[in-house]
């Protein structure tokens, strides 16, 4: 049975979306480490206006980890939020560009929470402006996931510090993994 097509947001404000989301949620993937804390996402509008820098980081075996790319409109003639994010990896020799599916199914009025997935279904985010996010709210988002065809039972919580404050200085953070370990670790499982 073929899947229904997906419902993707229309007329995404991009400069409202841009700054700082946390993780809540996702499907766990090989790209990102497995024991990862604390991890976060931050957009910034580049200067042609049209594509986004885009900063992933996580905190990985006592380590703030990270990675940089950029996101673009799909098709720039549509008003549907599909969006492409390419990477450069591995991290610490950025020679080979993968480039991902990065549609959004669902945003509050307020820009505070999203839902975060693609076509085939094999991955799947919920996001927050802030850390934590209200149980009534999450259920929400793992609902319209069902609704749009996933299987949510590989949906699984990223655990964020508590309580909720503005972020940490780097140096409170740990050391920064430089070499891009986590990344061959993450190929591995680990």
């Amino acid at each position: 049975m073929a899947k229904k097509e997906m419902k993707v947001v229309k007329n995404l404000d991009l400069e409202r979306y841009m700054g700082r989301w946390y993780e809540i949620a996702s499907f766990p993937s090989f790209f990102q480490p497995r024991n990862g804390v604390n991890t976060r996402a931050t957009y910034s509008l580049n200067s042609d206006g049209t594509t986004v820098h885009v900063l992933n980081e996580t905190l990985s075996g006592g380590k703030r980890v990270s990675i940089e790319g950029v996101a673009y409109k799909a098709n720039p003639n549509s008003d549907e939020a599909k969006f492409k994010v390419k990477f450069y990896v591995p991290p610490f020799l950025p020679i080979i560009p993968v480039v991902g599916d990065y549609w959004v199914l669902f945003i509050d009025d307020d820009y505070q929470y999203a839902l975060i997935g693609q076509q085939s279904r094999k991955y799947l985010w919920i996001l927050s402006r802030n850390p934590h996010l209200d149980e009534e709210i999450y259920n929400l988002l793992v609902q319209i996931a069902v609704d749009q065809g996933y299987d949510v039972s590989k949906l699984h919580k990223t655990p964020q510090s508590d309580p909720p404050q503005s972020d940490p200085p780097p140096e409170e953070e740990g050391p920064k993994d430089s070499k891009g370990i986590w990344w061959l670790k993450s190929l591995l499982g680990k």
